[in-house]
């Protein structure tokens, strides 16, 4: 093994909360609450075990019962919910770490089977896939148009949130503004055809994803808040159009609210939106690498290149749902265990979450024994 010393090791500082050093863990959906979404103990031992990174965003937490996308993902818009996370963050920070919780409305991605509820979104246009559901997969359904209450109950239930996920222990929360979600499909064009306030223009696509995150700012300050967006990410159904206008656009509006950081999820430093959000955004910018490789030389490699391009984090998910001391790993130039991808969603359990084994331990034993299929063997 060869000893690592790079710039990823250096301590950090978001504002009021230092970081051992630049490695975020990536919020990752595991499926792993009960059914109300409130989290369990087993979470937290999950957690905890990877408590060495600089810092932990927490896997999408829903503000409100009808943005819920699947089964078995948390909330946080109930007591319930937030004492099961202070469990979380009671484990996390007795390890030594820090935690943000990433507060998610799926929008178009969700379904009655699994909330009860008929999905919001901006526009009345369908998934164009099935969704997962407690029933299996089932073909999605046309969402409801969101009216100007539902805006705005949406944006004081974002805000809700953020204060509860503070008094479960949380030093701040990521909104979700990427990967096809709720504010995702404000920005796309695809997705969203109003022609009110909120459609149309650039100006007016930001602005949801803008007043949501303006209004967490304001409930528990905005050093407490990051952002989070995935330019040109297709994925669910998203065609965004104008994308190297609209990021920039989002980031000169809220640049001077002193967020936390803006997180860039499949950042690359080649492309003109990634070169035009970092000339614009004054703060710290969280990258998230595409990995072409995961294997410690190709974490380095994207992450350095990253870092030489402006980037002043680096988020990994994958690494470190599949290695729990990854930093230690990093540093050490150690190999990487292999994520098991049978075991990545859609399953209970701790096969394939809690049970990676850190260096010295004995590997753990990947049979098929112990899992609980929930999906009839697919993992996304």
């Amino acid at each position: 093994m060869t000893q690592h010393t790079t710039a990823l090791f250096e301590p950090a500082r978001l504002p009021g909360l230092d970081l051992p050093n630049r490695l975020v863990m990536a919020p990752l959906t595991r499926n792993r609450a009960e059914a109300d979404g409130t989290p369990t103990p087993l979470m937290a031992t999950y957690y905890a075990q990877r408590a060495s990174a600089g810092l932990i965003i927490a896997e999408a937490a829903t503000p409100n019962a009808v943005g819920q996308t699947y089964p078995n993902i948390t909330a946080v818009h109930s007591p319930a919910h937030v004492a099961g996370w202070r469990q979380v963050t009671d484990a996390v920070r007795d390890a030594g770490g820090r935690m943000f919780l990433q507060l998610q409305h799926g929008g178009r991605v969700g379904h009655p089977a699994t909330s009860g509820l008929t999905p919001l979104a901006p526009s009345p246009v369908p998934l164009p896939e099935t969704i997962f559901t407690p029933e299996g997969h089932r073909p999605s359904v046309v969402p409801r148009e969101m009216t100007a209450e539902d805006i705005r109950s949406t944006v004081a239930d974002f805000a809700q949130a953020a204060r509860n996920a503070v008094d479960a222990g949380f030093e701040g929360v990521e909104v979700h503004s990427a990967n096809g979600h709720l504010l995702h499909q404000f920005l796309a064009a695809n997705t969203n055809l109003r022609t009110d306030g909120y459609g149309g223009s650039i100006a007016a696509r930001i602005r949801f994803t803008a007043e949501v995150t303006e209004a967490v700012a304001a409930g528990i300050g905005a050093g407490r808040v990051g952002l989070r967006v995935s330019p040109g990410n297709t994925v669910n159904g998203i065609a965004e159009g104008e994308t190297e206008e609209l990021y920039p656009a989002l980031a000169e509006r809220l640049g001077g609210l002193g967020l936390a950081y803006l997180h860039l999820g499949y950042a690359d430093p080649e492309t003109p939106v990634f070169r035009k959000v970092r000339a614009t955004w004054p703060g710290v910018i969280v990258a998230n690498p595409v990995l072409r490789e995961i294997s410690t030389e190709g974490v380095h490699r994207a992450s350095e290149a990253l870092l030489a391009a402006g980037a002043d984090l680096i988020a990994l998910g994958r690494p470190f749902l599949a290695n729990p001391d990854l930093v230690t790993r990093l540093r050490l130039g150690a190999p990487l265990n292999e994520v098991r991808d049978r075991y990545f969603m859609y399953v209970g359990g701790a096969t394939g979450y809690t049970d990676y084994p850190a260096l010295g331990d004995q590997p753990a034993d990947a049979s098929s024994d112990s899992i609980v299929a929930l999906d009839g063997g697919r993992v996304a």
